[in-house]
């Protein structure tokens, strides 16, 4: 079971992240990553973790993608071939910005 869900993990993670590239309009000099996805043992529900740069954008970035969230799922929709679809929630992802602050804190005490 577990193999079936790193699989579709990978399918909607590459297909989202296409999707994003082509549809999502963001303000220029905004870049927004699909890190992970991590979709429910039930397959009804996958949470995309997406990372962005400028890190001070990532508000906005986020704001905007939940503003299209609804042409988003439906995009997806036509290219998954699974049933059930999952209903698809972006978060973002904070690892890369916590890894920021634990090596500026480290490179303190040099």
């Amino acid at each position: 079971m577990l193999k079936r869900i790193d699989k579709i993990n990978e399918l909607i993670k590459r297909q989202i992240s296409e999707i994003i590239t082509r549809e999502l309009d963001l303000k220029p000099g905004v870049f927004l990553t699909v890190s992970r996805v991590d979709t429910a043992a039930d397959f009804r529900y996958t949470r995309i973790f997406v990372s962005v740069f400028p890190e001070k954008d990532s508000e906005y970035a986020l704001k905007t993608i939940q503003n299209e969230i609804y042409s988003l799922q439906g995009i997806l929709n036509k290219k998954l071939r699974m049933k059930p679809l999952p209903r698809i929630e972006f978060k973002l992802d904070a690892t890369e910005i916590e890894a920021d602050k634990i090596e500026k804190i480290l490179n303190s005490f040099h």
